[in-house]
């Protein structure tokens, strides 16, 4: 294989790489989360006051608002993942499931849009529905 194939291959990012994203965030595994970021990683959530919700751009400013989803959501899941990935671009879908911090519970789709740059992630672009809170065992 040339060096420039391998260096194709090294650099692609596959359905197994966002398995394994959503395994580190199922797990709420911080340091495993962000072997999967850029140095240059932005991150711009599901809700906010701008345009693409709240923005977080390098590595310390992403992980801790990584970290703060899991403060705000303790037992935070990502349930049922589908993902795929298109040259540069990639989707995973999911179901958001996490209590709020008032004892309400908040099940969802939702969609990463990522940006990929050498073999990782440059940008997570977090949707999520905008559904009323769940009274228990109302699912659909």
């Amino acid at each position: 294989m040339s060096a420039q194939m391998d260096e194709m291959v090294r650099d692609e990012v596959s359905v197994a790489f966002l398995q394994a994203f959503s395994e580190a965030w199922n797990n709420h595994d911080i340091d495993a989360l962000m072997t999967f970021m850029t140095d240059d990683c932005t991150f711009h959530t599901a809700a906010g006051p701008g345009l693409q919700g709240s923005s977080f751009t390098g590595r310390d400013a992403v992980r801790e608002s990584f970290q703060q989803v899991w403060k705000t959501f303790p037992d935070a899941a990502w349930l049922n993942g589908e993902h795929f990935v298109c040259g540069n671009r990639a989707v995973s879908e999911s179901t958001f499931c996490a209590t709020k911090p008032d004892g309400s519970r908040i099940e969802a789709r939702m969609v990463d849009v990522f940006t990929l740059k050498d073999g990782k992630i440059l940008v997570k672009n977090a949707f999520r529905k905008d559904r009323p809170a769940q009274v228990t065992g109302e699912n659909r």
